[in-house]
């Protein structure tokens, strides 16, 4: 075993050794705080001086993203000023691998003033700050795996296994689904799939030439090279922006192909076009989007008009779009 791995060994043994030191009686008590205090719609405020603020911010990033409403607060502007953002019915984190930490025990005593319960993630449970809160967690270690066992480094991995790990319970406690978790992550792969809908990449209607049946191959032409979309939507002859048909790029590719030169500027739309052509709604996730270009049942298309249910054409929605969007 080189270095390196000796050393994510010694970090990952500390993490083992924490899951059996901890008291169950006290993890009880601490997610039956959190997990009422989530449902009632009050705030996790998580506190920690140097690498155990760091990892406090770390771990009430985790809470916020999935919907468990979470903040850091920085204990030497909490005692100028921020204090006020923390209520009676919240409930506060705090870490420290003394325990000794001066500015969070200063705190302390204002939190219990208005009723706040503490939970304390301490490498100490008898030291001061352990004794002074609600609920203890311990997070001790046996040494860091710093060789000089000064540098917080297994401390710092074991406070924020512990944090993730009361995260994750709490998202099956309270029944926190992918859809709850894509809301506060539009941007990101999983957000996208669970909330992006067509009406949220497609072209409107008013970018879109629509033509009829008649257009002549000069005007198909034009409008394929022009708008750069390269996709004409053909209009129903009786209903006025109702779909009829389409043509792409293959469409025309095909109909020059299948017809002698001499007859091309005879050609018209309704030679051309691919009629009762696969559309969508507007209101469908871009992922099932996707998935109906992909598994056509005739051939796998990269454009889908968009349709009300009066098939009256709203937009069009590219495979390009898609691909723009990180969905392809």
């Amino acid at each position: 075993m080189n270095k390196l791995s000796d050393c994510l060994y010694q970090e990952s043994n500390a993490i083992r050794k924490a899951s059996e030191k901890l008291d169950a009686l006290e993890v009880d008590k601490a997610l039956n705080i959190l997990e009422n205090c989530s449902k009632k719609k009050n705030k996790v405020v998580i506190s920690g001086v140097g690498k155990s603020g760091i990892v406090a911010r770390k771990i009430a990033a985790t809470f916020s993203s999935l919907g468990l409403m979470s903040l850091y607060l920085n204990p030497l502007d909490a005692l100028h000023g921020d204090l006020g953002i923390v209520d009676s019915d919240d409930v506060c984190l705090l870490l420290s691998n003394s325990g000794e930490t001066q500015e969070l025990l200063e705190v302390i005593p204002h939190l219990k003033r208005r009723g706040t319960k503490c939970i304390s993630m301490v490498g100490r449970i008898n030291s001061t700050l352990a004794k002074q809160s609600d609920i203890v967690l311990d997070s001790s270690v046996d040494k860091e795996v710093c060789p000089l066992n000064l540098a917080p480094t297994a401390s710092t991995a074991v406070a924020m296994a512990i944090g993730d790990s009361l995260a994750a319970v709490l998202t099956e406690r309270i029944g926190i689904s992918s859809s709850d978790f894509a809301i506060n992550h539009p941007a990101g792969q999983l957000g996208k799939q669970l909330t992006l809908k067509v009406e949220n990449l497609m072209i409107h209607r008013k970018n879109i030439h629509i033509i009829n049946t008649e257009s002549s191959l000069k005007e198909i032409i034009f409008h394929l090279t022009n708008d750069a979309i390269g996709t004409c939507l053909i209009e129903n002859p009786g209903v006025k922006n109702q779909l009829f048909g389409i043509i792409t790029d293959g469409d025309l590719r095909r109909a020059l192909e299948a017809n002698d030169s001499k007859n091309w500027e005879t050609l018209s739309a309704k030679d051309i076009m691919t009629t009762d052509p696969i559309s969508i709604g507007k209101n469908v996730l871009v992922v099932d989007a996707l998935e109906k270009m992909e598994l056509n049942r005739r051939k796998p298309v990269s454009i889908l008009p968009v349709v009300d249910k009066d098939n009256e054409i709203l937009g069009l929605l590219r495979l390009h779009d898609l691909v723009k969007s990180g969905l392809a």
